[in-house]
């Protein structure tokens, strides 16, 4: 079987860190990610053993097997479910993604929150470029958040509503700052929410949770099941309340989701996990 399939079956019967280990990452970027969606944490080019670049490439499986302990070890050790666990001065990360319907739904959530929160919000939302500023601008005026587009090197801060300024993916790094990457090329929605999530999962070290509201087709579901295992709490839109019952229903249909709520109960439960 391929990569794909076999990170998925390891991480349904017996889940563990994996590893993807492929010729070539940036050439096969699309099944990469795929594979990331099923479990795997990370990918690396097969190193060569002799010839021009071989002590690099050993190199950089080496580090790859570092980081994904230290991710290991820092899970066990601080990761707790942020339904059995207070606020005790971790940091919160409530990201959002979401489609179709999209922004009227994000300011009903983000509505019910005062400036003074203690959780930093990040929304991804498939939308043209040109429009994200609109957006921001929007949504700043119907709540009491600050709203602005992320720039490359931003950190998630406390009480403020962060949104991709273009249609790259936006991601978090290992140093916990935010980027944008054109991988995976072949995505077909970009920003891909999908992309984010999964990049929460790995290198967020505080506490977070993730929704995934509102929109046509799959996107979110992968990444949000991937929140999950890391232990993040995670929440999809009920069919009732959204505008297009797709991406919520992708992740039902996935068991990515620990609760399924409605509009109208999802700003609420975000700040009991408070």
């Amino acid at each position: 079987m391929g990569g794909v399939e076999a990170a998925r079956r390891i991480m349904s019967t017996t889940p563990c860190a994996i590893l993807v280990v492929t010729a070539t990452v940036e050439g096969r970027s699309g099944e990469v990610f795929k594979a990331l969606g099923a479990g795997a944490l990370d990918a690396v080019d097969t190193p060569t053993l002799t010839g021009p670049g071989a002590a690099e490439g050993v190199r950089t499986l080496l580090a790859k097997i570092t980081v994904m302990g230290k991710i290991i070890g820092s899970s066990r050790r601080t990761v707790k479910h942020p339904r059995d666990s207070g606020n005790g001065g971790r940091r919160w990360l409530f990201a959002l993604g979401t489609s179709a319907g999209g922004p009227s739904a994000l300011a009903e959530i983000l509505g019910t929150f005062p400036p003074d929160i203690p959780a930093a919000f990040v929304a991804v939302c498939h939308l043209d470029r040109h429009f994200s500023t609109g957006l921001a601008a929007w949504l700043g005026k119907q709540i009491a958040l600050p709203v602005r587009l992320a720039c490359p090197g931003d950190i998630p801060e406390p009480g403020v509503v962060l949104l991709p300024s273009h249609d790259e993916h936006l991601i978090l790094s290992p140093q916990e700052t935010l980027l944008y990457t054109v991988e995976p090329k072949d995505y077909v929605y970009r920003p891909s929410v999908d992309s984010f999530f999964e990049s929460v999962a790995v290198h967020w070290r505080g506490s977070a949770a993730g929704v995934l509201l509102t929109g046509m087709g799959r996107d979110g579901a992968l990444g949000l099941k991937r929140m999950r295992e890391a232990h993040f709490a995670t929440i999809a839109q009920d069919q009732a309340s959204s505008a297009v019952y797709g991406m919520p229903k992708a992740a039902a249909e996935l068991g990515a989701a620990d609760r399924i709520l409605s509009l109208s109960e999802i700003g609420p439960a975000l700040r009991q996990l408070l």
